[in-house]
């Protein structure tokens, strides 16, 4: 599993467990919430109706009193009421009276007049003078038929002579509770919807900011120019810090490499500098002389072009990316080094030849360096052609490529040095006898077609000779 989805799970899980935890106690506490706003209302309700009935309860005439008179015809109001979208048309209170022995005296439903109802919660209580409640089913097997019972004292002279109750049934209010439930339930889907949306969004997030550490890893695994990545925050910090890294590391194993490398390339021509110049203290014939005095310029040009090549590779290998990258026509940088090596293809008796090429191969880098890569594969044409033959130059372009071809007439690529062909420092001999490069050119080729998100293919070509494609994105 994705580290993006773990995470996601795992800030999902949690939410979801608090959400289903805060609204189960909100939904838990919806009905016990009410109930007690009902019953706080009914000791109100109990309290005003006990003391106005104390006069005719203390008089005696209750049954032919204003009070009872009153609850009577209280059952026959039109309420015309609407509470919170639900409409309410008659009172739902029942109300009965017990003298001081639970008696009752009055019933304002008329079915339980004269019956005991001391050993009730409500009348008990209440007679005893503490706060009398009671919630009782009114059928036995339906658990939603709870009526609740609130009663108070009826004083006379400080004495209690009865109790009054006023019972009301929790299913008057249970539409109010399911409409508050839902509310809430509604709410809290809609925030788990929007905890997971959020959730999604950090999660991918986070997914992919993993990810281009990781892509940037495995690409400077794999020796590819990278540049470092980008991120907000902690993560563009650690792109940072793991390109500094890279720096430091590359550096140092960069060093070791070329101070090896060229140690040991520096080895042959140092030797035979130093060769040439003890014989040269000798008594020599001028042949002799003048031969060793050579050998000693020509290594010493050799040496200074390998340095200056390997110079400028250590400067092309370090670029990570194009800098101030420019849109430019490859056919007009053909044109200026197929100028430039003019000269040296009529010395060696070799035809230098440009095909015609469309117009349209525009090439967006660094045109500076582009220059350097075909001029070493032009070089690298007439250094391996045969006298008399000819080295063909020619652009191809497609939807997505710029491809420029040098193709030479020469001995073509031996079959042990196709692998090796852009290492540094492996040179191959002249066709003519002519002295080994510094073997730096291909590689120097190489890390300028890497840096344009380009290749560079060499290989033997039909017919002989051999064929280097130098592949540029087009512009």
């Amino acid at each position: 599993m994705k580290l993006g989805l773990r995470i996601f799970l795992g800030y999902f899980l949690i939410v979801a467990i608090a959400a289903w935890l805060v609204l189960r106690v909100f939904v838990g506490e919806i009905k016990p919430g009410v109930r007690q706003a009902m019953e706080d209302t009914l000791v109100d309700t109990a309290n005003v109706m006990a003391l106005l009935a104390s006069d005719d309860m203390a008089s005696g005439r209750l049954q032919d009193g204003a009070f009872v008179r009153r609850l009577r015809d209280l059952s026959q109001r039109d309420v015309h009421a609407r509470i919170s979208g639900f409409k309410k048309d008659s009172l739902d209170y029942r109300v009965y009276i017990t003298d001081a022995k639970g008696i009752v005296v009055f019933d304002s439903s008329g079915r339980d007049l004269g019956r005991d109802y001391s050993r009730w919660n409500d009348v008990y209580l209440t007679l005893h003078g503490r706060y009398g409640a009671r919630s009782t089913r009114s059928d036995a097997n339906d658990p939603n038929s709870t009526v609740m019972h609130v009663a108070a004292p009826i004083l006379h002279d400080g004495r209690i002579i009865g109790s009054l109750t006023v019972a009301k049934p929790n299913s008057t209010i249970a539409p109010f509770i399911a409409a508050s439930q839902n509310v809430i339930v509604r709410w809290g889907a809609l925030l788990l919807g929007i905890a997971f949306a959020v959730g999604l969004l950090v999660s991918v997030w986070f997914a992919r900011e993993i990810a281009r550490l990781q892509r940037y890893a495995r690409a400077v695994t794999a020796g590819e120019k990278v540049a470092a990545p980008r991120g907000a925050g902690e993560f563009g910090e650690l792109g940072q810090a793991l390109e500094s890294m890279r720096g430091r590391l590359d550096g140092k194993q960069y060093v070791e490499e070329y101070v090896h490398s060229l140690t040991h390339e520096m080895k042959s021509p140092l030797a035979a500098i130093h060769s040439a110049a003890e014989l040269l203290q000798e008594s020599l014939p001028d042949a002799d002389r003048q031969r060793f005095a050579a050998n000693i310029v020509q290594h010493s040009q050799r040496t200074a072009r390998m340095i200056d090549m390997l110079l400028a590779l250590a400067a092309l290998e370090h670029r990570q990316t194009l800098v101030a990258p420019v849109v430019f026509y490859l056919r007009e940088v053909l044109n200026e080094l197929v100028g430039e090596f003019a000269s040296l293809f009529v010395t060696a008796g070799i035809s230098l030849h440009m095909q015609e090429s469309d117009s349209s191969a525009i090439v967006l880098g660094d045109r500076f360096l582009v220059g350097q890569a075909l001029r070493n594969l032009l070089q690298n044409a007439l250094d391996f052609s045969s006298r008399r033959s000819r080295v063909a130059v020619a652009l191809a372009v497609d939807d997505e490529w710029v491809t420029c071809n040098v193709r030479d007439h020469g001995v073509g690529i031996p079959e042990f040095a196709h692998h090796r062909l852009f290492e540094r420092f492996y040179s191959l001999p002249r066709p003519e006898g002519g002295s080994r490069s510094s073997g730096l050119g291909l590689c120097f080729v190489r890390e300028v077609a890497q840096l344009h998100s380009g290749s560079i293919d060499l290989a033997n070509a039909d017919g002989g000779g051999a064929l280097a494609s130098l592949r540029l994105p087009r512009a």
